[in-house]
C-alpha cells in the first residue's frame, strides 16, 4: 500500500450499529444503552433514543457520507453482532447486550451496493450455525464476524469444527475479535487470545484476527510472538489493523513497523465509529506529515495516513476474496 490517494480500499471493520425498531430484528438491553460508551457515541452523532428509526437512518445517514467522501475507502464491510447462545443452542436473551440482526446487515447492504457489504455474525454455538452460513452467503454477506468475549463461546471448541468447514466451503472468511473487549461486557477474555483461532484455521477457514492481534491493556503486546507464527504457519491466516490507532492498541502498530515480513498479510480497517488517533505518529513522522494527520477529519483517511505514515503496510479485503465475489460486488 503506498500513499497514492486511489478510492480502491475495502474497511473490512466498520460497526452497524442500530436500535430497536420494532421489525428490524436488533436489541440492545437497558443496561447497554446506559453504559458510558453507548451515551458518548449517541451524544458525538447527535442520536436520539426516543426515535429508533430516526436513530438508525441517521446512523447510516453520517457513515455514508463520510464514506463517499473519503480519499481511499470505497466500501465498508457492515457487521453485525450474533447474541449469546445457552448449551441448547438457544438465543439466550438474558445474557445478551446487544444484537444486530443478519437481516438487518444485509438488509442494508442490499440498499447500498455501491459502499456497503454485508458482515453479518453467527455465533457457532447456535442450534442452526451451518444453516445461517449458508443462507447469508446465498444472501451475499462476504464475511462472518464473532466476539466470543462477549458472546460466551470458546473459537478452540472442537465441536465448530463443520461451522468452520462450512465457512471454508462457501469461502466466507471468519473475522474475530482478539484481545481484551471493553466496548460489550466481556465474560471470559481468555477467548480473545489469537491462539483460540488454529482450530477453524486447521478446518481450512480464511481467519482474520482483528485488530492486528492487540492485547488492548497498553502496556505490553504478548500476542505478537502468536501474530507472526500464525502467519508463518498458515497461508490462510489473516489480521486486520482496526483500533490500532487507540491509545491502548497503538503499541502493536508501532511494533509491526519492524516486521515488514507480516505486512501482506495485514488488512485495512477502522473499527468505524471509534475514532481514529494520530497520537502514535508524534515524534516519529515529519511534521508535513503529522500536520497532514491532524487536518484530515475523515475517519478512513486518517487511518490511511497514520497507518503509511509510521510505515505500516496493508492490503485491502478485496485482495483476499474470491474472485466471483469481486465481480459481483463490483
Amino acid at each position: 500500500m503506498n500513499n497514492t490517494a486511489t478510492k480502491s480500499l475495502i474497511d473490512c471493520h466498520v460497526h452497524l450499529a442500530a436500535l430497536p425498531d420494532g421489525d428490524n430484528g436488533c436489541y440492545i438491553s437497558p443496561k447497554m444503552l446506559k453504559s458510558p460508551l453507548f451515551r458518548f457515541l449517541f451524544w458525538k452523532h447527535g442520536l436520539s433514543v426516543d426515535r429508533p428509526r430516526e436513530t438508525n437512518e441517521k446512523y447510516l445517514e453520517d457513515l455514508l457520507v463520510e464514506l463517499r467522501a473519503s480519499r481511499h475507502v470505497q466500501k465498508a464491510v457492515m457487521l453485525g453482532m450474533d447474541g449469546v447462545y445457552d448449551h441448547n443452542g438457544r438465543l439466550n436473551k438474558t445474557h445478551t447486550d446487544f444484537l444486530i440482526s443478519n437481516d438487518y446487515v444485509l438488509k442494508t447492504a442490499q440498499a447500498h451496493p455501491n459502499e456497503l457489504l454485508a458482515g453479518v455474525s453467527i455465533n457457532p454455538q447456535r442450534r442452526d450455525a451451518i444453516d445461517e452460513v449458508h443462507r447469508c452467503a446465498d444472501a451475499g454477506a462476504v464475511l462472518v464476524k464473532v466476539l466470543p468475549n462477549a458472546k460466551q463461546f470458546d473459537p478452540a471448541n472442537p465441536n465448530y469444527k463443520p461451522f468452520y468447514r462450512a465457512l471454508a466451503e462457501r469461502k466466507l472468511p471468519f473475522l474475530s475479535h482478539v484481545g481484551y473487549e471493553f466496548s460489550l461486557i466481556g465474560k471470559d477474555q481468555s477467548v480473545g487470545d489469537p491462539e483460540r483461532l488454529r482450530v477453524p484455521l486447521e478446518e481450512g477457514a480464511t481467519v482474520i484476527a482483528a485488530h492486528a492481534c492487540s492485547y488492548g491493556l497498553i502496556l505490553y503486546e504478548k500476542f505478537l510472538p502468536t501474530l507472526r507464527d500464525l502467519v508463518n504457519r498458515y497461508p490462510n491466516f489473516y489480521s486486520d489493523i482496526s483500533a490500532l490507532t487507540l491509545p491502548n492498541r497503538f503499541r502493536m502498530l508501532l511494533h509491526l513497523r519492524n516486521y515488514p515480513e507480516v505486512h501482506e498479510r495485514l488488512l485495512f480497517g477502522t473499527d468505524y465509529p471509534l475514532s481514529v488517533f494520530h497520537i502514535a505518529a508524534w515524534g516519529r513522522v515529519a511534521f508535513g506529515t503529522l500536520r497532514k494527520m491532524i487536518k484530515t477529519k475523515n475517519r478512513f483517511d486518517r487511518q490511511v495516513e497514520v497507518c503509511t505514515g509510521l510505515k505500516l503496510g496493508f492490503r485491502s479485503l478485496g485482495d483476499i476474496l474470491p474472485h466471483s465475489t469481486i465481480q459481483s460486488i463490483r
